[in-house]
């Protein structure tokens, strides 16, 4: 598996990188966001650790690009730990999140949940492989989303939730449920990472995410799919 490890501290990159060789990973190295994307167009990537404060271009901006063509699973890393910074690299399109210093056995941990997630997306159903409510289909074999047969692209973390939620159809899961299962860990205040990715979600695949015709609400319980 090959990572892309992204910081502007030197001792941080160099750690990152001891980190993550000594798990058997293939380290690329960017010391900000415009090396980033060069090394994710050049290579295939697997996963990226990408800080947010960086000179040339920042992490946020650099994901925002990254998620216009591609998928691949994003932890950010941040000296800030208040809940909008969080929210807002969430919301910019990253799939997990880490504060500085971070615990290093924490780290991989993270990143190997990533990883298995992006590798075997979609494990959670095998009887069947496509599920379709409405205009809303799901292959989970080829991976694909679509919404009245345009495709839609989700990161790894959006297309689990859906496929959860999608797969059971008219269930309607907690937030503790949804976290538990498709981060593998169980939930401490999950609340705001579901609804962040809950929301992209509705503003991929809804015609008005205010008003959304398949992924629903239920006040005070949690969401579900609808059965149309």
């Amino acid at each position: 598996m090959k990572i892309l490890a992204c910081d502007d501290d030197a001792e941080i990159l160099e750690a990152l990188n001891i980190y993550l060789s000594n798990e058997g990973y293939t380290v690329f190295k960017a010391s900000n966001g415009a090396e980033a994307l060069k090394v994710v167009s050049e290579n295939e990537v697997q996963l990226i650790i990408m800080d947010v404060m960086m000179p040339v271009m920042d992490g946020l901006r650099a994901v925002m690009k990254i998620r216009e063509s591609q998928n691949i699973p994003v932890i950010m890393l941040s000296a800030k730990s208040e809940d909008t910074d969080k929210i807002m690299g969430l919301n910019m399109g990253a799939d997990d999140y880490m504060t500085k210093p971070f615990n290093p056995l924490e780290l991989i941990a993270r990143v190997k949940s990533q990883l298995r997630r992006y590798t075997s997306l979609g494990s959670l159903e095998k009887k069947t492989s496509v599920y379709t409510t409405g205009g809303l289909s799901i292959d989970d074999e080829q991976k694909s989303v679509s919404v009245d047969g345009e495709e839609v692209q989700l990161t790894p973390v959006q297309y689990k939730i859906l496929l959860l939620l999608a797969s059971n159809a008219g269930k309607v899961f907690s937030i503790d449920e949804i976290y538990e299962s498709v981060w593998n860990e169980t939930s401490f205040s999950s609340e705001n990472t579901v609804a962040v990715h809950i929301r992209r979600i509705r503003e991929k695949i809804e015609i008005n995410p205010k008003e959304p015709k398949y992924l629903k609400v239920v006040w005070g319980i949690g969401y579900k799919v609808e059965k149309l």
